[in-house]
């Protein structure tokens, strides 16, 4: 029963939720919160102050907010940068080296979280972000510029897994809709503010500051967090609770992380380059194999159990989330792109282009986590309607990109395509969690963060080769139908910076505009078929939870032994 008393400063604002191991048999069961908030019977809630409540919220936001506009500054500066490091070729490898980074080492932080707590994860996330940024802002050659970013991927690789683990964690069934759909749109006002701000600020004060401001601000959320979380904010610990620093690293399944990170890298170094490279591919191949036998049959405590590799609807929901998400980052990537080119429009101009888009992605989110993701169970036909809409929205904008289309128009189908995306990852990811059992949630999360993470190295390396392939194809047809030759200086400059299109003249300019606007309607030609057959592959997740398919293989298996007698 709810309490009568008056709220203080000391009442909870978030409770917890088990996630210790779940046992074998049914008595053992996690406990779920009520639906007015209270703990279940048996549960001893962490009090968490009002104070610690908004400094948890400051912090978690502007950490999320940090990791998000890392994305979305390049949009805007990537000219420059690629200007001042002499790096127009290597342009795409600005983005993807962040990326990589990030995605290799995600799926290692659901199991880290749970060894040494999420709090303790943030905190030290945060250290290595502000030593990334700082080493990007410093830089005075390509090679530095990349080691920055690569570090920086590696501290952002626990921003967004560990802040979901944690929500699933301390909020009640009824608001953990409403409290992802925060983290998401978190992330979606930092890819708007990032571009625009970068865009606005890099003519006046250059691209190295906007990295070096994130170094402060990253350690100062990191303090934050470490203060505001309690030790202790879990009804009941786990069993690494109990065991000293020397145990946890005792545990760790070592020979996993490093397989699964070798799997991860050379699957997204073969694609992120220039063209795709066959050997990392196929080094990637024979590691996951290896990877998998390695955690059924040697890992002590693997580092991704079997019982989550075995899940169909884990499986399913993380390669729909990648495809879905690689056509999402294509519009991420590429309607600023159209604004500078197509439209001429200035970088902070063509920056903005993204707020209507994630201001829909939040919309989405928060109303579906609101209104309708109250409770737990099953949300199969929402993800599905969700995801099924946003291919009409991608169709649209294929014939949108043109010098002649209506700008608003424009802006009202980002928005809906945002709007959708919002919706269908929040649907997608609590839908998961219905499929799986909660002792391996952690777990599932930083997959599925993880192959959210592939899909903006995919997004920029497959999506960014198409667009790339189809642009200089149509540049060289364009300037050599004009009769103005083949400049191949001026069409690897046009392939690398988009802003350059609106200060050619002439026929010149008409040629650029036009290749701009083939490669555009392709690229999201391309999105549309992807994004249908995602929606196939979401159907097969299915809507049986963990515990009826266990009473369903038990009653099938006394069936067989009674067969038998």
């Amino acid at each position: 029963m709810a309490s009568s008393r008056t709220p203080e400063e000391h009442t909870p604002l978030l409770r917890a939720t088990s996630t210790s191991t779940v046992a074998s048999t049914a008595s053992k069961k996690s406990q779920p919160l009520l639906d007015d908030g209270e703990a279940a019977s048996g549960d001893t809630p962490v009090t968490i102050s009002r104070a610690r409540g908004i400094v948890i919220g400051i912090s978690m936001a502007v950490l999320v907010l940090i990791q998000a506009a890392n994305f979305s500054i390049l949009t805007t500066t990537q000219t420059a940068i690629a200007a001042d490091l002499d790096a127009f070729e290597y342009v795409s490898w600005l983005t993807s080296s962040y990326l990589i980074a990030m995605s290799s080492l995600a799926p290692l932080m659901g199991r880290l979280s749970q060894v040494f707590s999420g709090r303790l994860c943030l905190f030290w996330s945060t250290v290595v972000i502000s030593l990334g940024t700082l080493l990007t802002a410093m830089s005075d050659t390509f090679a530095m510029f990349i080691v920055g970013r690569v570090v920086t991927g590696v501290g952002a690789a626990g921003v967004m897994v560990v802040a979901s683990i944690i929500v699933i964690q301390m909020a009640s069934a009824k608001r953990r809709g409403l409290f992802l759909g925060f983290i998401n749109s978190g992330i979606t006002v930092g890819v708007s503010l990032g571009a625009v701000i970068a865009g606005a600020l890099a003519p006046l004060i250059g691209w190295k500051p906007l990295f070096a401001m994130q170094a402060p601000l990253s350690l100062l959320t990191g303090f934050g967090l470490l203060w505001g979380i309690p030790k202790d904010y879990l009804n009941n610990d786990n069993e690494y609770s109990s065991h000293s620093i020397r145990k946890k690293l005792a545990r760790l399944d070592y020979s996993g992380c490093v397989l699964l990170i070798t799997t991860i890298l050379l699957f997204l170094l073969g694609l992120s380059g220039p063209r795709i490279l066959i050997t990392p591919l196929v080094l990637s191949g024979l590691a996951l194999p290896i990877f998998v036998l390695n955690e059924v049959y040697i890992a002590r405590d693997p580092v991704i159990p079997v019982t989550v590799l075995r899940s169909r609807g884990t499986l399913l929901t993380c390669f729909a989330t990648v495809g879905f998400m690689m056509a999402r980052w294509c519009v991420l990537f590429y309607t600023p792109v159209f604004a500078l080119s197509v439209r001429g429009w200035a970088p902070a101009k063509a920056g903005s282009i993204l707020i209507p888009t994630n201001a829909g992605f939040a919309t989405g989110g928060m109303l579906a986590g609101h209104f309708h993701i109250r409770r737990q169970g099953s949300f199969y036909v929402p993800s599905l309607v969700s995801m099924g809409l946003a291919p009409f929205t991608l169709l649209a904008l294929a014939f949108l990109c043109t010098a002649t289309s209506s700008p608003w128009l424009y802006v009202a189908v980002v928005f809906f395509n945002g709007f959708l995306a919002g919706a269908a990852l929040n649907y997608t990811l609590v839908h998961v969690l219905h499929l799986t059992r909660p002792d391996v949630h952690p777990i599932v999360l930083s997959l599925v963060a993880t192959f959210r993470g592939f899909a903006g190295s995919f997004g920029s390396a497959i999506g960014g080769g198409l667009f790339g392939r189809v642009l200089y194809k149509r540049l060289n047809e364009g300037f050599r139908d004009a009769g103005l030759g083949h400049p191949r200086r001026l069409i690897r400059q046009l392939l690398g910076s988009p802003a350059l299109v609106s200060k050619q003249t002439g026929k010149a300019h008409d040629v650029a505009v036009g290749a701009y606007e083939d490669a555009l309607r392709t690229l999201f030609l391309a999105t549309v078929g992807l994004a249908a057959v995602m929606v196939l592959i979401q159907a097969g997740t299915g809507w049986t939870e963990p515990a009826k398919a266990l009473d369903e293989d038990m009653s099938e298996s006394t069936e067989d032994e009674d067969l038998r007698s």
